[in-house]
């Protein structure tokens, strides 16, 4: 049996990562990865390759950067040659990117069967990129895995039922496989920070940091937080964001934080684990705050990991002074840390053993 899985970017390639070595471990099937070089941080440490063990893709699409529309039809045409080429018994795709939709859309129409990885995941506004491209993914897969039972809830809502499965998430089982090269202390003590008496904050998002006022605010509320709590608040800044303060002539508000260079994941996930609370527009990292047992202020309309907001763990908040200010101060209340919302730790075993036994007896 032959499987292709398709990555375009570090997420993907993380994900990526821990089902083929558990495929490779189970011998479930022939692992063929394919890179559609829609992007590739390299922002990762020698020991997060080490042991991850990424290996070399044997297709390199090479679709770049470009338009949405532009990106997703290089990938889609380069991918229609793949597959055409190595005929596999299914495709794996990941996430919401351009190019797990370029790649579903591929795959289906030369009848193969999608498996979606992170399927279910449903976000307001609907016009996002993201959200287009994960809800399309879906309605032309076959088999689902999901990160927990609101994606398999979100999918029966708009009927899809068959071949949906509560896996669990796999950038769980990484936080759990990597959790032992953390370094709390060590890594507060380079930023001169003291453990449990700081802030990690990260703000990325066009909503936010593409209009002065949203941005201004934003760093007005942090500012004033860190005041009053008494907490420092380090910032990560995205090349975006830092950009835009100089654009904006915001500088003059960044003074009450510490603004320092993007960070790799495992320094990230140090400085986390160490935090009383994190303030983040980033995906990723409200889910990875939760891993490590700290509350998360999410700066965005709306999420895709409702579970965590519903929970009121996570508190959505707008791009405001006031309400960001607020928002802090109420996620430092203690609360119980909800129990196993994205599984055991095991997702991507549990992911290859599903794929193995429905396409296995198909070959």
């Amino acid at each position: 049996m032959k499987i292709l899985s398709l990555v375009g970017a570090r997420p993907q390639f993380v994900k990526e990562a821990l089902i083929g070595a558990a495929a490779r471990a189970a011998g479930a099937w022939n692992h063929v990865l394919v890179h559609s070089g829609q992007h590739y941080d390299m922002n990762m440490s020698d020991v997060f390759f080490r042991e991850l063990g990424i290996p070399t893709p044997q297709h390199h699409l090479g679709i770049g950067s470009g338009s949405h529309g532009a990106m997703t039809a290089a990938a889609l045409a380069a991918m229609e040659g793949v597959l055409q080429q190595e005929r596999p018994n299914a495709l794996l795709v990941y996430g919401d990117t351009n190019t797990t939709l370029a790649g579903a859309l591929a795959a289906a129409k030369l009848c193969i069967p999608v498996i979606h990885v992170e399927a279910g995941i449903r976000q307001q506004p609907k016009s996002m990129p993201e959200e287009i491209n994960r809800v399309l993914t879906d309605h032309v897969s076959t088999l689902f895995c999901c990160c927990s039972r609101q994606a398999a809830e979100n999918l029966a809502a708009e009927n899809i039922r068959d071949g949906v499965h509560v896996v669990g998430d796999v950038m769980y089982d990484l936080f759990l496989r990597m959790q032992p090269h953390f370094t709390p202390e060590a890594t507060c003590n380079a930023h001169n920070l003291e453990p449990g008496r700081f802030v990690v904050a990260t703000l990325h998002r066009d909503f936010n940091v593409d209009s002065p006022t949203a941005l201004a605010s934003m760093l007005r509320g942090l500012s004033r937080f860190a005041a009053d709590a008494d907490l420092p608040v380090l910032l990560p800044l995205h090349p975006r964001t830092q950009k835009r303060i100089t654009e904006f002539n915001l500088s003059a508000l960044v003074q009450g934080i510490t603004c320092v260079d993007p960070l790799g994941y495992l320094e990230l996930m140090s400085l986390v684990s160490a935090a009383a609370l994190v303030v983040t527009d980033s995906g990723g990292l409200q889910k990875e705050a939760y891993y490590a047992g700290r509350r998360a202020v999410v700066v965005m309309p709306d999420t895709g990991w409702r579970e965590l907001t519903d929970a009121g763990w996570n508190l959505l908040c707008a791009p405001a002074a006031d309400k960001l200010e607020a928002a802090c101060h109420a996620a430092l209340q203690p609360m119980a840390c909800p129990a196993a919302v994205y599984g055991d730790g095991k997702a991507a075993e549990h992911i290859v053993s599903l794929v193995a036994g429905r396409f296995a007896r198909l070959t």
